[in-house]
């Protein structure tokens, strides 16, 4: 079932236009929409800055964090050739050092565009032989990020609905965004990270079935509405982003039409909590990822800054 569903997907997707296969930002750019992020911006998301708050918007990660199959975590610290012996040289010294076993695409993370493709299509037209390889991405890397520091935007689902929770499948389209952008008095600009509140990371370690069966978020309309505004990035308390059951039988479409497509990245389970309950809707927003050379994604925690 998962295979035809992933072939339709390819299909349908696919099918509609080829547009996409070519960058804007020319035949050789592997950053997408990170081309947006300027000197100019950084400057003045620093005058968000008021109160000098921060949150922590990564959750902890560890080896009951649910996460996408066959996706897993485990650290094991160790004690380098330290066996038998009080400790290493004349003042006894000891130390711990940690061993991850396990997938970047866990907990709070960042998609790069090496990450989905169309017909094993991906970003800017490049076909999957040619830069995908196991010891590493020849193309898409996460290394290849620039730092992220703009201006970030918080849109609040759960206040919007009236709820604790917004109930899984459910979209935020144009529409929504719009009503809930006009409601909290901000604009969202080029340049920006887009980050929605639903409060369904609250279900970790609570109802690790119901979060890993669906989950509520963007729309493919609304995707389609924010590449329009010129985003850098669109986040969410979820692991997937986007709406889920989907809309139409597509597998993934606004993975599909943000990364693939545009360009544009994806932050998962961001912990936007602390941010909807002080109602922090604009502020500034700072990723700077672990450079793994030749990664898909990572595991990341973005600083807010108010």
């Amino acid at each position: 079932m998962a295979a035809t569903a992933a072939v339709c997907f390819a299909t349908s997707a696919f099918g509609q236009t080829a547009d996409w296969l070519k960058s804007k930002w020319g035949p050789n750019d592997e950053i997408g929409a990170a081309n947006y992020l300027t000197p100019e911006l950084a400057l003045k998301a620093a005058q968000l800055v008021k109160t000098g708050k921060t949150y922590a918007l990564g959750i902890e990660t560890n080896a009951k964090t649910p996460a996408y199959p066959p996706r897993g975590f485990k650290i094991t610290i160790v004690q380098p050739g330290q066996a038998g012996l009080p400790g290493i040289g004349p003042n006894k010294l000891s130390y711990n050092d940690d061993i991850i076993d396990g997938w970047m695409g866990i907990g709070s993370q960042l998609d790069g565009l090496g990450h989905i493709g169309i017909e094993q299509v991906y970003y800017n037209g490049n076909k999957l032989h040619d830069f995908a390889d196991p010891t590493g991405l020849k193309k898409f890397g996460i290394e290849k990020v620039p730092p992220m520091v703009t201006r970030g935007v918080l849109l609040d689902m759960a206040a919007h609905y009236g709820v604790d929770i917004v109930k899984e499948g459910t979209a935020f389209n144009s529409a929504e965004i719009e009503a809930v952008a006009k409601k909290q008095g901000v604009e969202i600009r080029q340049g920006d990270i887009v980050l929605f509140h639903t409060g369904w990371i609250s279900l970790i370690g609570k109802d690790d079935k119901r979060y890993n069966a669906g989950e509520p978020g963007l729309g493919v309309d609304g995707a389609k509405y924010l590449v329009g505004k010129g985003v850098v990035a669109v986040g969410a308390d979820t692991w997937g982003l986007e709406a889920i059951p989907f809309e139409t039988p597509d597998v993934f479409p606004v993975h599909a039409e943000l990364l693939a497509k545009n360009g544009t990245y994806i932050l998962e389970n961001m912990n936007t909590g602390a941010l909807a309950s002080d109602k922090a809707y604009e502020f500034m927003f700072v990723l700077g990822q672990a450079r793994i050379t030749g990664a898909v994604q990572a595991i990341v925690n973005p600083v807010a800054i108010r």
